[in-house]
């Protein structure tokens, strides 16, 4: 279990270079990185530290001199990310609330790629629209009142958006209700709203009270049940 950071599958991506200057200058102009870790920080976005390739020298009208290679930065904001992917324009910025509906639960956290869904594209409910995205990897929470809380407990699927008009190639991190897994030739993806319900159950072998009877609890396969007989024979007398 990770505290604080994690290594991610790294992915490339350009950031909006205002980001890099206290959004005092640069807007609408993109730097190059590479994205290889993760930060959760409690009721913040994720956040990512990347580095910068250099790579838009290459660009034309692109810097002449490579300035910003190599160079790293600590929690940049998911806001400020853009997938390094064909786009015929730069994908327009999203509100917070929009890229990331639920900030980080805990700086207790796990990074995992679900391989099984991660091939096919995703549906991503965004502002009542519906938009394609390509799943990256899944962020999980623990170790809070709000992430073991199974009312409560949000993951972040970190995903860039395809086909989303304005939002092409912006990074997001969706929950799970509001995206769907597609995988055509293992199930039918569903149309509409899900009929589901949180669960305000905690489910505990422990703590049901039949772990107040040994011959209950230690009942194993190491057990001749002879404690259990003895007992249903003190019970008839």
């Amino acid at each position: 279990m990770s505290y604080l950071i994690s290594n991610v599958p790294h992915f490339k991506c350009w950031v909006r270079r205002e980001f890099t200057c206290n959004h005092q200058d640069y807007h609408g102009e993109f730097l190059h990185a590479m994205a290889f870790a993760v930060n959760t920080i409690p009721d913040r976005s994720l956040s990512f530290q990347v580095v910068f390739t250099g790579c838009e020298i290459d660009m034309e009208g692109g810097p002449e001199e490579n300035v910003h290679g190599g160079a790293m930065w600590a929690r940049m904001p998911i806001q400020a990310l853009v997938a390094d992917v064909p786009v015929d324009d730069w994908a327009e910025p999203m509100e917070d609330h929009l890229c990331q509906p639920w900030d980080c639960e805990s700086r207790h956290h796990s990074v995992i790629v679900m391989d099984r869904v991660s091939s096919s594209p995703w549906l991503c409910k965004i502002d009542n629209d519906f938009y394609t995205g390509k799943y990256l990897f899944t962020v999980d929470y623990t170790d809070s009142d709000i992430a073991d809380d199974p009312a409560q407990h949000k993951q972040s699927h970190v995903l860039y958006l395809l086909d989303a008009g304005k939002w092409t190639g912006n990074i997001v991190a969706l929950p799970n209700n509001r995206v769907r897994a597609t995988s055509p030739a293992l199930w039918r993806t569903g149309d509409g709203a899900p009929d589901f319900t949180p669960s305000q159950w905690i489910h505990s072998a422990e703590s049901h009270e039949s772990y107040l009877d040994p011959s209950v609890t230690f009942n194993n396969l190491y057990s001749d049940g002879s404690q259990a007989r003895n007992n249903k024979k003190k019970n008839k007398k």
